[in-house]
C-alpha cells in the first residue's frame, strides 16, 4: 500500500523491519481497486535494472499456487536490502483494473541469507498457537481496558487510523467488522463469547471521543450498550510500538500527519493465543465468522 521515500525507509529500517510504504495521498485514488494478498517465500534472484526479484513463494489460497515467479516492487529502491535466500512476507497487490497490475510491497525478510544488515528489532509474524502479551489500552469511554481482561473469550483484533483516505483499507476492515458484529448477534450463544477490538496507532488525533464517534458510525449507535462487544482503543505510542512489532503492523509517518501502514487482523482464542492471522484485505466477514464458530466448537 505504500511506496518508499528514502528517509520513510531509514525510519523504517531503524524501526526494525523491512516494511516498504506508499506516499501518502497521492496513491489513494489508484489504491481503491487493489485487492491484497499474503505472500511467503525465498528470494532466488533479483534484478536491480528491471525493479524485480524472482520468488520462490507458497500458495496464496484464492490466487495462486505455490510457484516461482518474478514480482515487481512498489519501491525498487529497497532492492539493495534484498538478497538471493532471504526468507521474506509480504503483500501482493493486485489491481482489479483493466491492467491487472502485481506489485509486491510491505516487505519484510524474516530470515536473511546474507547479514549485512541487522536490525534492532523484527517483527512478529502472528501465527496460530503464539501467547499474545497483556498489551494495554483507553477504549473509546476514556476507560484502561487491557487484552489480558477478555481471556475465556475470542478476541478480533485489529488496527486501524479514523483519518485513513483509502477505501479499500481502514474503512474496509472496520466495514467487515461491522459486518461480523451484526452477523453474530443472531446467535446470542457465541456472541456472548466473542468481543472486537479495532485498535488506533494515531493516537495523537485519535481520541477516545474521536473513536467514539467513529465507532458510533459502523455500529449505528452511540449508546452505551452499543460498544459491549466491540471497543475502539488506543494505546500510548510506547505501547503502540510493542504492539506494532508482535502484530506485524508496519507504520510509517509521512508530511501532513499522514500515516502509511499494513493491514492485520488476529483473531485470539479463548486461552490468549492466536488462533488465526489474517493479512491484507482479502479475507471476508464469513470467513471469519466460520474460524470463530469452529474454534467454539473445539473449546467446548
Amino acid at each position: 500500500m505504500r511506496t518508499f521515500l528514502a528517509s520513510a525507509l531509514l525510519a523504517c529500517l531503524a524501526l526494525g523491519g523491512c516494511h516498504s510504504s506508499l506516499q501518502p495521498g497521492a496513491q489513494a485514488s489508484s489504491q481503491s481497486n487493489v485487492k491484497v494478498y499474503h505472500l511467503r517465500g525465498k528470494i532466488v534472484s533479483d534484478s536491480p535494472a528491471t525493479g524485480e526479484v524472482n520468488i520462490e513463494g507458497d500458495a496464496i489460497p484464492g490466487f495462486m499456487d505455490a510457484m516461482t515467479m518474478p514480482y515487481k516492487l512498489k519501491n525498487p529502491g529497497i532492492m539493495s536490502d534484498l538478497h538471493p535466500g532471504d526468507t521474506i512476507t509480504a503483500d501482493v497487490l493486485v489491481s482489479q483494473g483493466a491492467d491487472g497490475t502485481i506489485l509486491l510491497d510491505h516487505i519484510v525478510v524474516i530470515a536473511q541469507a546474507k547479514p549485512d544488515y541487522k536490525p534492532t528489532v523484527l517483527y512478529h509474524v502472528p501465527a496460530p498457537g503464539d501467547k499474545v502479551p497483556d498489551f494495554t489500552l483507553h477504549n473509546q469511554d476514556g476507560r484502561s481496558i487491557h487484552l489480558a481482561q477478555f481471556r475465556g473469550k475470542e478476541l478480533l483484533v485489529t488496527f486501524i487510523y479514523t483519518r485513513c483516505p483509502l477505501p479499500n483499507f481502514c474503512p474496509l476492515v472496520t466495514h467487515n467488522f461491522a459486518v461480523i458484529n451484526k452477523s453474530l448477534q443472531s446467535d446470542p450463544a457465541i456472541y456472548s463469547k466473542i468481543h472486537l477490538l479495532s485498535i488506533s496507532f494515531d493516537p495523537d488525533h485519535d481520541t477516545p471521543a474521536r473513536l467514539r464517534a467513529y465507532g458510533a458510525e459502523y455500529i449505528g449507535s452511540d449508546a452505551k450498550s452499543a460498544f459491549s462487544h466491540w471497543d475502539f482503543a488506543v494505546p500510548t505510542q510506547p505501547e503502540l510500538e510493542k504492539m506494532a512489532l508482535y502484530f506485524d503492523v508496519g507504520i510509517t509517518h509521512g508530511p501532513d500527519d499522514t500515516i502509511t501502514h499494513t493491514l492485520s487482523t488476529t483473531l485470539i482464542g479463548p486461552r490468549g493465543k492466536v488462533a488465526q492471522f489474517y493479512p491484507g484485505n482479502d479475507w471476508t466477514p464469513e470467513q471469519v465468522v466460520g474460524d470463530m464458530k469452529h474454534l467454539e466448537a473445539r473449546a467446548g
